[in-house]
C-alpha cells in the first residue's frame, strides 16, 4: 500500500465515511478474539504439523519471527490458540481468561509480551488497523465548561456506535442498508454487538437532543479516529502487575472519579466525571490485550474486579457500566495459585479461567538456542575491556545440565534417555512411545509439580550460572568461558536458590550426569584435534554405519569393497569393509555373541532407514553410546605405539609428545573454535579421570 493510500486510510474521518471504508472492506469491523486469530491463522503456510514427545501436533509459524522470538512451547501455544478460535466463533471461551500457571524462569510473561508485540505490530498495518470516536463542539451544547473534545473513554468501535445511532435498533438497521451494507454483513456485524458506555451514551442523548434528533446535524459532533497503538502508555496491550495490599488499588484497573472534571461538568450525575484512563483496563478496552501479571496475588476486591471483568466485559462504577472488547491474559506461579484455591471461596475466577500449566522447555537442541539468549549475541569482554571467549563446548554443557533438572524420576526411563528422545534422538532400544507413556502417566498426577517438565532449573537459573561462570578470576584471566566450570556454578546456584532439600539432592545428581555427558563432548573434540579433522569422529560412525550395511550386501566382492550412494551428494563412494574395526567396536558396546551383534545392526539399519527419509544429514551422533565407542577404538589403535593419548598428552618430556601436543591446541584454535585457555583446559581435562563414569 502506498504512503498516500495509508495517510487517506489512516487520517481523521466522519462516521459515514468510516461505514463506507468497513462495507469497501478497507478498514474491519471485528473483535480482539477474531483479530488475534486472523493473526495467527490467516496464513496457512505459516501452520506446520509437528511431533512433539510422540504425539502430533501443530506449530504456529507466527510465533517463531524476529531474532529473539519464542521457543518450545507447543502444547501451551496450542492451547491458546484453541482458546482465541473458540472465542472467535462464539464459543465460551469468549466469557473466560486465560491463565498461564507455571514455576517461576519458564518463559510465561516473555510469551505474553512477546504476542502483546506481534499484536500491536499486527494492528499497526492499514489493513487491520482499529478505530475509535471523539466527540468535538461540545462547547455548543454547554455544560462541559473548557472541555470542548471527549474521545470514548474505552477506545468504542465507531460501528458499535452506529448499531446505537438511535434507541429503535431498526433504525439503526435502516442507516447501516442506506449506507450500502447487505443484510447478511449487517448480521454478521450485530454478532459483535455492544451498547455504548455510560458516558458516550449520556454524551451522545445530549447530542441529540441539542439537534433535536436531527442525524446530520448530530453527525457534526463526531469525529473518527485511529486507536493509538503504544506499548508505554499501555494502549491497545496494557499489564497490571500484582502489588501488594497496601499499594494496590482498584484505581489501579478501573479509574475513579476525577476532580478536575468534575470543576468543568455543571450535571454531576454525568459518567463522564469517572476517568477510566487512570486504569489498566479502559485503555485496552477498544479490541486489546489484558496482561495481569501474577493475577492471583492480587487482594479480594481486585480479584472482585477482575471476575466482573472476565465474565461480563464490563467496567463497573457506582451502576455506570463501560463495555470491553478485550483478551485477558494472565499468569501466575505454582505456589501462588495453590495458596489461591486453598481459598475456598475464591472458586468462581477460577471457574472463568482457562488453565494451562506451563512446563519448563525439555528438548535440550531447543534449549541451545534459549542458551544462546542467554550467552547474548554481543561480543563479551573481561573486567579489562579485552575480548572474552567462549568454549565452543559451553552451549551444549549448560542446556545439558538444565534439562536434565527438568526430567522427572522414571522406572521406565533414565534421564539421559528421556532428554535424547525429547530430543528426537535415539536412546538405545527405547522408543518414543515409552516417553509418550512416561508422560502421559505423569500428566494425569494431581500434583502439578510432578507433571512433566514441570520441575526444574528455569531460564532465570541458567542466567545465574553464565553469570557466576562470568565473575570466576579464571574466566577473567584466562579470558574464555570454559565450559568445564560452569558445572561448578550451576552447583553454587543449586545451593543458594533450591530451597527443597530433596529438590536440591536431585538436581547436585543431574549435574553428575551432564558432566558425564560433557566428557563425551571432550573425547569427541579431541579425537577430532587428534586426526586434524573437525568431523572425524563423525566420519568414522558413519563408516561403521555403512560397513554393517554393506558387510550383507550381495554385491560384495572378495575384496570386501561396497558401493554405496551418499545420501548427501548422491555420489557412489567405495567403502572398503573393515571387519576388525566393526567387532572392535561392538565390543566396546558390550556385544559379545552374534546373536547380539546381528540384533544391534538390524537395530542400526532401522534407525538410519527411518532418518534418512526426513534428513539426509543423519550422522548418529546423537547416539553417545556408538559415539563413544568408535571414538575409543580409534584412539586405542591410532595411538597404541604411544601407549595411549592420555599417556602422551600428559607425559610431555619427549619432543614427540610435545609435537604431538601443539599440534593438537593449534587444530582445537584454528579449525574446532577454541582458544589456547579452552584448548588446554580441555586437554588437561581430557587427560583426568574427572566424570569417567
Amino acid at each position: 500500500m502506498s504512503p498516500k493510500k495509508a495517510a487517506i486510510i489512516n487520517s481523521v474521518t466522519t462516521l459515514d465515511e468510516h461505514l463506507k471504508s468497513v462495507i469497501a472492506g478497507k478498514r474491519r469491523f471485528e473483535n480482539v478474539f477474531q483479530s488475534v486469530s486472523r493473526m495467527i491463522l490467516e496464513d496457512t503456510s505459516q501452520i506446520e504439523k509437528i511431533t512433539v514427545n510422540g504425539r502430533r501436533t501443530y506449530d504456529f509459524r507466527v510465533f517463531r519471527q524476529g531474532s529473539k522470538h519464542i521457543i518450545g512451547m507447543f502444547d501451551e501455544i496450542n492451547s491458546f490458540v484453541s482458546f482465541v478460535k473458540d472465542a472467535s466463533e462464539g464459543g465460551s471461551s469468549k466469557e473466560m481468561a486465560f491463565v498461564l500457571i507455571g514455576e517461576p524462569g519458564n518463559g510465561k510473561t516473555y510469551f505474553v509480551d512477546y504476542l502483546n508485540g506481534l499484536y500491536r505490530t499486527f494492528i499497526a498495518r492499514p489493513e487491520n488497523m482499529r478505530y475509535t470516536f471523539r466527540f468535538v463542539n461540545l462547547d455548543k451544547i454547554g455544560g462541559y465548561g473548557k472541555i470542548t473534545t471527549i474521545e470514548s473513554q474505552t477506545f468504542e468501535d465507531p460501528m458499535v456506535l452506529l448499531m446505537n445511532l438511535s434507541e429503535q435498533r431498526d433504525e439503526n438497521i435502516k442507516y447501516l442498508s442506506k449506507g450500502g451494507t447487505s443484510n447478511k454483513k449487517i448480521e454478521n456485524y450485530y454478532k459483535n454487538y455492544r451498547p455504548l458506555g455510560a458516558c458516550t451514551d449520556y454524551i451522545w442523548n445530549q447530542i441529540r437532543e441539542y439537534t433535536d434528533g436531527d442525524l446530520k446535524a448530530m453527525m457534526e459532533f463526531i469525529e473518527v479516529v485511529p486507536v493509538p497503538i503504544s506499548e508505554s502508555r499501555g494502549t491497545l496491550t496494557g499489564k497490571y502487575a500484582a502489588k501488594d495490599k497496601i499499594t494496590s488499588s482498584a484505581v489501579d484497573l478501573i479509574g475513579d472519579e476525577s476532580i478536575t472534571r468534575l470543576l468543568h461538568i455543571s450535571d454531576t450525575n454525568n459518567p463522564y466525571r469517572f476517568d477510566l484512563r487512570r486504569g489498566a483496563l479502559a485503555r485496552i478496552a477498544g479490541g486489546g490485550i489484558h496482561f495481569a501479571d501474577e493475577i492471583f496475588k492480587n487482594k479480594r476486591d481486585l480479584v472482585q474486579v477482575y471476575l466482573g471483568v472476565i465474565q461480563n466485559r464490563t467496567i463497573e462504577i457506582e451502576g455506570f457500566k463501560w463495555p470491553l472488547d478485550t483478551l485477558v491474559i494472565a499468569t501466575s506461579n505454582n505456589s501462588e495459585f495453590a495458596r489461591f484455591l486453598e481459598e475456598k471461596e475464591q472458586a468462581p475466577i477460577v471457574d472463568r479461567c482457562r488453565l494451562t500449566y506451563m512446563a519448563h522447555n525439555t528438548d535440550y537442541k531447543l534449549q541451545q538456542e534459549l542458551t544462546q539468549f542467554a550467552i547474548g549475541s554481543q561480543q563479551k569482554t573481561t573486567f579489562t575491556k579485552e575480548d572474552l571467549h567462549i568454549d565452543p563446548n559451553l552451549n551444549y554443557a549448560v542446556s545439558v545440565a538444565m534439562i536434565l533438572t527438568r526430567m522427572p524420576p522414571s522406572d521406565k526411563l533414565t534421564p539421559v534417555e528421556m532428554m535424547k528422545l525429547s530430543a528426537g534422538e535415539v536412546a538405545g532400544e527405547k522408543s518414543i512411545k515409552t516417553l509418550a507413556e512416561v508422560i502421559n502417566d505423569l500428566n494425569n498426577a494431581p500434583d502439578i509439580t510432578r507433571r512433566f517438565g514441570q520441575k526444574g532449573l528455569g531460564h532465570r537459573n541458567l542466567g545465574r550460572s553464565l553469570q557466576i561462570l562470568l565473575e570466576r578470576s579464571e574466566t577473567q584471566e584466562g579470558k574464555c568461558m570454559y565450559a568445564g566450570d560452569v558445572f561448578n556454578a550451576t552447583e553454587s546456584v543449586i545451593l543458594d536458590y533450591v530451597q527443597e532439600p530433596n529438590d536440591r539432592t536431585k538436581y547436585q545428581n543431574d549435574l553428575k550426569i551432564a558432566r558425564g555427558l560433557y566428557r563425551k563432548n571432550v573425547m569427541t573434540a579431541i579425537f577430532n584435534a587428534y586426526m586434524d579433522e573437525p568431523k572425524a569422529v563423525e566420519k568414522d560412525v558413519m563408516n561403521y554405519v555403512n560397513m554393517i550395511i554393506g558387510i550383507d550386501a550381495k554385491n560384495l566382492g572378495p575384496d570386501k569393497i561396497w558401493t554405496y550412494k551418499d545420501p548427501q551428494t548422491n555420489k557412489l563412494i567405495p567403502l572398503k569393509i573393515d571387519e576388525t574395526f566393526i567387532n572392535s567396536v561392538e565390543s566396546r558396546l558390550g556385544l559379545n555373541n552374534n546373536e547380539q551383534k546381528q540384533s544391534y545392526r538390524t537395530t542400526i539399519s532401522k534407525i538410519y532407514g527411518q532418518k534418512i527419509i526426513k534428513d539426509a544429514n543423519y550422522n548418529f551422533m546423537d547416539n553417545n553410546e556408538l559415539v563413544k565407542a568408535v571414538t575409543d577404538v580409534r584412539l586405542k589403535s591410532d595411538v597404541a605405539g604411544a601407549g595411549s593419548l592420555v599417556g602422551a598428552l600428559s607425559n610431555r618430556t619427549n619432543e614427540e609428545n610435545q609435537k604431538l601436543y601443539n599440534r593438537m591446541i593449534d587444530t582445537m584454535e584454528k579449525k574446532l573454535g577454541y582458544c589456547n585457555t579452552c584448548a588446554q583446559k580441555t586437554i588437561e581435562y581430557f587427560c583426568t579421570q574427572d566424570d569417567a563414569n
